[in-house]
């Protein structure tokens, strides 16, 4: 463990809670036992656009539901692990399909249950509204709200010190805007 900035620049994967990370926690029960979120639009850019540049996703939620399964579907993330009560299985596994070093992955988590994860990953993170056990075991606290843009600030971090960011003023289909 280094500086931030040249940590950042090593990152090779993400992994991400959901509630209270990629949304504001706010959920909605369904009367077919599904969950109604809010997601805020950036993130889900950023996510796809990391996804298009190479770098690897992974979410692992306790959350569950069709309609989180089609977002991150159509944000192009493959790895999730949903109704998930393991989660640092679920990492490890993750880590041990595609031959990544904990060293080089950022976790972001905003609770209790995100901790031991970000424990054991090179670059823990977390919105500015996580848990106070969480703001203190992460190495970066963004200045952004869980679903209101804190997932959309680290990616950009990551892909602007691996000079990936708007590169040739392209968008997530690799077209000029």
């Amino acid at each position: 463990m280094g500086n931030f900035k040249e940590d950042v620049a090593r990152v090779e994967a993400f992994v991400f809670d959901v509630d209270g990370v990629m949304t504001d926690g706010t959920i909605t029960p369904t009367p077919d036992g599904d969950f109604i979120r809010h997601y805020f639009a950036k993130d889900g850019y950023a996510m796809a656009y990391a996804l298009r540049e190479g770098l690897k996703i992974c979410v692992i939620s306790g959350g569950r539901g069709a309609m989180l399964e089609n977002r991150l579907k159509l944000l192009g993330v493959t790895r999730m692990y949903l109704d998930c009560m393991d989660k640092v299985k679920a990492m490890e596994e993750f880590f041990s399909d595609y031959g990544i070093d904990a060293e080089n992955v950022i976790y972001m988590g905003d609770d209790i249950p995100d901790l031991e994860c970000m424990r054991r990953v090179g670059v823990p993170v977390c919105p500015a509204d996580a848990a106070m056990e969480v703001i203190e075991a992460s190495r970066y606290v963004s200045e952004y709200d869980g679903g209101r843009g804190a997932v959309r600030d680290i990616v950009e971090q990551v892909l602007r010190a691996k000079d990936l960011w708007a590169k040739n003023l392209k968008g997530v289909l690799g077209t000029k805007q």
